[in-house]
């Protein structure tokens, strides 16, 4: 079975810096789940995790993407299944830790997501037509 610990809530309460703590003292690695500290170059209003918390603890799942590139909760949602199969393996803890629920909830509640392919055909007609008329 694996081990899991979830710190989770909004942006700017501490959540990083309590994670940190809690797994130097637990021998804890942990996993980004924020869904926009996976991005490259999105570091003004993420409040991703210092350099010196990046170098105190090892973290997973930050700067993983580029903003132009497709991402999903599906590809999230693998990522950090493995990612926490290979912390347990390790014989550490992993620690979840952000405050995007869908991708936290996709990993404690172990939803089954399908894996649809994008249609860029229909993306392409919606994106033509205005505000209004999608609301």
């Amino acid at each position: 079975m694996n081990k899991l610990i979830a710190i989770i809530g909004p942006t700017a309460i501490g959540k990083s810096s309590l994670a940190v703590k809690l797994a130097l003292k637990y021998n804890g690695e942990i996993i980004n789940a924020d869904s926009r500290q996976i991005y490259r170059y999105m570091n003004i209003g993420t409040a991703k995790p210092s350099t010196a918390e990046l170098q105190s603890i090892q973290h997973h799942l930050i700067d993983i993407i580029s903003p132009d590139e497709p991402f999903s909760l599906s590809l999230y949602q693998n990522q950090c299944i493995s990612k926490i199969k290979e912390i347990n393996g390790r014989g550490h803890i992993p620690f979840l830790v952000g405050g995007s629920g869908l991708y936290i909830w996709s990993i404690l509640e172990n939803w089954n997501i399908p894996e649809i392919p994008p249609d860029n055909e229909y993306r392409l007609k919606m994106e033509e037509r205005a505000r209004e008329e999608l609301s």
